[in-house]
């Protein structure tokens, strides 16, 4: 059997992929999505042994305590993106550099299982928030100045309810190459 290549390692679950014009008809399996993500996310990291939660999912990528905080500080940064979204007139989201917050001291010795927490209360408040929002809500718009585009909360959405599946099969990918 041939090895993945670094696309599939990096992609397990595909790159994403965004169409604006089937964003109202996905809305909803979207939210659900990023409000079912804690469960799923801490049952993958949890299935891994201890030695296992120091290895990468592939040659120079984050381990999986790196991928957890990672995904607390890029979800964090997502509902306060929207946020931005929601009560301004199509404010310029701050970029910021995820390999170097990976690095960061908190990353490299606070437990994982605080990232876990914190990614269940914020999405607690950020499924709230997106169930309470009109259709107009969604088309409300932040410009992203990396991407030099202006993306929609819709678009917001699409990217993180794919971004918590990206990085749950990260870590399901660890699980199946034990160190």
């Amino acid at each position: 059997m041939p090895s993945p290549s670094d696309d599939e390692l990096r992609y397990p679950v595909g790159k994403f992929n965004y169409d604006p014009s089937d964003a109202a008809a996905h809305r909803a399996e979207r939210i659900d999505l990023i409000a079912k993500f804690p469960t799923g996310f801490r049952a993958a990291y949890e299935a891994l042994k201890p030695a296992q939660r120091k290895h990468s999912y592939r040659p120079g990528g984050w381990n999986a305590d790196q991928l957890v905080h990672h995904v607390a500080d890029s979800h964090a940064n997502a509902v306060i993106r929207i946020k931005l979204a929601l009560t301004e007139d199509t404010p310029t989201i701050t970029p910021y550099d995820q390999a170097k917050w990976a690095e960061l001291a908190d990353v490299q010795t606070v437990p994982a299982e605080v990232s876990l927490t914190l990614i269940e209360a914020l999405h607690r408040r950020w499924v709230a928030l997106l169930r309470a929002l009109s259709p107009q809500d969604f088309e409300r718009r932040a410009y992203h100045p990396e991407m030099k585009a202006l993306m929609s909360v819709d678009h917001f959405l699409a990217l993180y309810s794919w971004h918590g599946r990206h990085h749950t099969a990260h870590l399901k990918a660890i699980a199946s190459n034990p160190p």
